[in-house]
């Protein structure tokens, strides 16, 4: 094998949402003045990676332009990927799934203890529609013990955000390189080829997949310009590459919610420059400016929402990423913790770390819930009983504390997997609000003024 070269970018990124970048690792590396020249600098491949089709209005179309040492085109043959537990892609098909509007709960996923790494250790969860129609979303987990060696993956069916609970992942792009502690995200879209590496051993995380659409930041309104998560703060790498002449690569694609792979080669980490505004990205949560209210009443979590999937229908959303960060509680006249709900949507949480003030247990970090449309939630006996009670001062809550949620007007229907061979469904979580009596006293009077 020759020998290898890496220009490394040493995790260097390029701040803003949703912008029109450009990045050289070498020296004059993008064609000035067009994108396509008869020969291009250093005698390399341009290639369009194209998000959206070539006629979407400009404000919402997506691509960009790489300049590479071999085209992505020099693989194999692709063949099914065998492994003991299929991803689902139609969450239609009730062969895929478990139809039930019960309330669930599932204790921290297993990090495996054979030898599994990124792509190997995902799992679907739940999901809606089907990736053939390009029409859903769905979520999914991934356990992890070694990193992807000489293996890359990219995904036909949609975007990954990806939420770290344990363990950095140290991603290598087409793009550059992202390093993603716990309590960061990371956006992957559609067709960018990755590796994942593990700098700290054992890793385990979420992951939303959007079918159709992308991820954009939510509309302030009366808002104003500024707040929530602002788009100064999210990261997308500069240009590395890999220099060598020959070196066997797996590729595994992720097509029609099946795994397939091929080979070549090469690297598919050869990307010398690059422009457009098709690139991964991350985010670190720490930097979310809450809001919340300063008067009374617990506000609905949308205003909470880190990152949007926009559906055609105004205000409802395909998917949108919500957290509950640390932050003040300061509600006169107020039962603070999340009220009970019955709800039009679908809401699947995570905890990253820390307890969730709405549970006093059983929801812990690496654990998740699905509470599904129209089923009844909230609080838990113990939450009800000490929040009527307790001294209405200002309280800095959820400390040390970060759970999320992946909320989508579609409803979710859990996989197979999840709720048998996984072996984590709390089959007692109902019992959670058995214990919330009947407080109704008929001779009540308002208290004098």
């Amino acid at each position: 094998m020759a020998a290898t070269k890496e220009y490394k970018n040493d995790y260097k990124y390029q701040p803003g949402f949703g912008n029109h970048f450009s990045s050289e690792a070498l020296p004059d590396a993008l064609p000035k003045g067009q994108n396509t020249p008869q020969l291009c600098p250093y005698g390399l491949y341009a290639e369009q990676l194209s998000g959206t089709a070539f006629t979407v209005d400009r404000k919402h179309n997506e691509r960009s332009w790489i300049y590479r040492i071999r085209p992505s085109v020099c693989h194999t043959p692709f063949e099914p990927f065998h492994r003991k537990t299929q991803l689902v892609g139609n969450y239609t098909d009730e062969a895929n799934v478990d139809i039930t509007p019960n309330q669930l709960r599932w204790s921290p996923f297993d990090i495996p203890t054979e030898p599994t790494d990124f792509v190997e250790g995902l799992h679907s969860i739940a999901g809606a529609g089907d990736v053939g129609v390009k029409h859903g979303m769905a979520v999914l987990v991934y356990a992890a013990n070694k990193s992807m060696d000489d293996t890359a993956f990219y995904n036909s069916d949609g975007d990954f955000l990806i939420v770290p609970q344990q363990g950095r992942l140290d991603i290598t792009t087409e793009f550059g390189k992202i390093l993603v502690h716990p309590n960061e995200i990371c956006v992957i879209q559609r067709g960018i080829r990755y590796s994942v590496a593990l700098p700290d051993g054992p890793s385990r995380g979420y992951i939303c997949e959007v079918f159709n659409g992308t991820w954009s930041l939510p509309d302030l309104g009366p808002i104003g310009a500024n707040g929530l998560a602002n788009g100064r703060d999210f990261q997308t790498p500069v240009a590395a590459f890999v220099h060598e002449d020959v070196r066997p690569f797996r590729i595994v694609n992720k097509y029609g919610g099946r795994l397939f792979t091929a080979r070549q080669e090469h690297t598919p980490f050869d990307v010398v420059a690059w422009h457009g505004n098709y690139a991964p990205f991350k985010y670190n949560l720490a930097h979310f400016n809450t809001i919340n209210s300063v008067s009374y009443d617990h506000i609905d979590p949308s205003i909470f929402t880190v990152l949007t999937c926009k559906s055609e229908k105004p205000g409802t959303a395909i998917a949108d990423f919500v957290i509950f960060p640390p932050r003040w509680s300061v509600q006169e006249n107020t039962f603070r913790p999340p009220y009970f709900h019955r709800n039009c949507m679908s809401e699947f949480m995570g905890l990253i770390h820390g307890t969730y003030e709405a549970k006093q247990g059983g929801f812990v970090p690496g654990g998740a819930s699905l509470h599904s449309m129209m089923t009844p939630h909230g609080p838990d006996a113990p939450t009800f009983d000490k929040a009527s009670v307790e001294e209405l001062k200002p309280m800095y809550i959820a400390k040390g504390t970060q759970a999320f949620m992946f909320e989508s007007s579609m409803q979710l229907q859990p996989t197979h997997w999840a709720m048998a061979e996984s072996g984590k469904v709390q089959h007692d979580y109902f019992k959670a609000w058995q214990g919330l009596k009947s407080n109704f006293d008929p001779n009540w009077k308002p208290a004098s003024q």
